[in-house]
């Protein structure tokens, strides 16, 4: 078991303690789009790679969650999708991401 943890990296072993291990799949996204909206180069890609690593250490992945989808139901119209903007759980959402990705633009970019 000892010679298994020694092999996994320490930061790996911190992120899942805290609750903040966002799967692959779902950092990779996060820099595809990055880089769509902000060039496709390897300065780039370390940047944005920067940037969720940066997120993902101030939010859980289930918050991060959340807050992303919140902000895909305010861009639907209609009544029926108010509620992903009024509600106070659901700004509460949006501005913990917002800050975290304020806090990664600092760092990274």
């Amino acid at each position: 078991m000892a010679l298994l943890l020694a092999m996994v990296p320490i930061s790996a072993i911190a992120a899942a303690e805290h609750g903040h291990d966002y799967p692959t799949a779902a950092r990779a996204d996060y820099v595809f789009a990055c880089m769509a909206g902000n060039g496709q180069t390897s300065a780039m890609l370390n940047k944005c790679a920067c940037s969720i690593d940066v997120i993902a250490s101030i939010m859980t992945y289930e918050r991060y969650v959340q807050a992303e989808t919140v902000m895909r139901m305010r861009q639907v119209g209609g009544e029926k999708h108010a509620m992903f903007r009024t509600s106070e759980p659901a700004k509460r959402a949006v501005d913990d991401l917002k800050r975290a990705q304020a806090e990664s633009e600092s760092r990274c970019f």
